[in-house]
């Protein structure tokens, strides 16, 4: 099916792709260094902060590409150039970036149509150590889950889940967390689709009254559901067969929303990742999608 509200502007794409590169060298930081210090440091009992949450943000950023010492390199050079008052050493970089936990802004008021996948980030990069930690012992390398809700009409990153492969929440928990977040902050979601993961009673009860494009499990039993949502679904897509069933719920739309980041988080950050302990895996994987949410933000 030839779906024209999913065909690109090139020449609008383009102009992205363009504006995308400014938040790279976005020195606005620079602006609020001494506001956003003083409101961190106010009422703070211990050692104060000496660089501000933005600034840090922004070395979270460029370690997608550059490590730890390399960013101290930059900083000296800011410091050099009067771009900074302070440069910060390696070791402050590396535990404020690694315990930096990115969040997303969520919409308010909006009509949403969404879909929710998974991937996995390859935690390639550590040798035996990692390897002996949290993949060996199960006869292969584990992997670091990435669940992501996005906006299917804007292809927008909503939410997102990250944790170690088999430790965290299955992907349609995570759906239903998404989804129960954005409706708390008053937006009404039309549609949700997802693949034959979210094929469960649970799924299509938080659905509510929202349309869905959930592909049906094969081995789907009438008798054993209980969700009555659920039947109705079952029944109809037995009725109209894959094929049709996917034109009339427009299945594949949800592909360039979900896919779509996968691929630009992918392509332009890489997905291995090379922290080391747990909690900086997951915040590492945590900050390339924040960091994408981030350039999404600019258009």
């Amino acid at each position: 099916m030839n779906d024209k509200s999913q065909e690109r502007d090139w020449r609008e794409y383009n102009e992205e792709l363009v504006v995308r590169g400014t938040f790279y060298l976005d020195f606005s930081f620079v602006e609020n260094w001494k506001e956003e210090l003083q409101q961190m440091n106010e009422g703070k009992v211990g050692r104060p902060f000496k660089f501000p949450e933005g600034f840090i943000q922004w070395q979270a950023v460029w370690h997608q590409w550059v490590d730890y010492r390399g960013l101290e390199g930059i900083a000296r050079v800011f410091k050099e150039k009067n771009i900074i008052p302070q440069f910060d050493d390696y070791t402050t970089i590396w535990y404020r970036v690694s315990k930096f936990v990115p969040t997303i802004k969520l919409p308010t008021r909006k009509e949403l149509e969404i879909a929710t996948d998974g991937t996995g980030m390859r935690m390639s990069n550590g040798g035996v150590y990692r390897e002996f930690k949290y993949g060996k012992k199960t006869g292969r390398k584990k992997y670091v889950v990435v669940t992501i809700t996005a906006d299917v009409k804007k292809k927008k990153l909503l939410d997102f889940d990250v944790h170690i492969e088999g430790e965290g929440d299955s992907e349609p928990k995570s759906a239903a967390k998404h989804i129960k977040k954005l409706r708390k902050a008053g937006n009404k979601i039309t549609k949700f689709a997802g693949d034959g993961k979210f094929d469960t009673n649970e799924m299509f009860d938080v659905l509510r009254d929202a349309k869905s494009a959930i592909k049906i499990r094969k081995n789907a039993k009438l008798r054993l559901t209980k969700s009555k949502r659920r039947k109705e679904e079952i029944r109809k897509y037995r009725k109209l067969g894959y094929k049709r069933w996917a034109e009339e719920t427009e299945y594949g739309n949800r592909w360039p929303a979900t896919e779509g980041i996968f691929s630009a988080v992918k392509r332009k950050f890489g997905e291995n990742l090379v922290s080391k302990k747990k909690e900086s895996l997951i915040n590492e994987a945590a900050q390339r999608f924040w960091a994408y949410y981030m350039l999404q933000s600019l258009i």
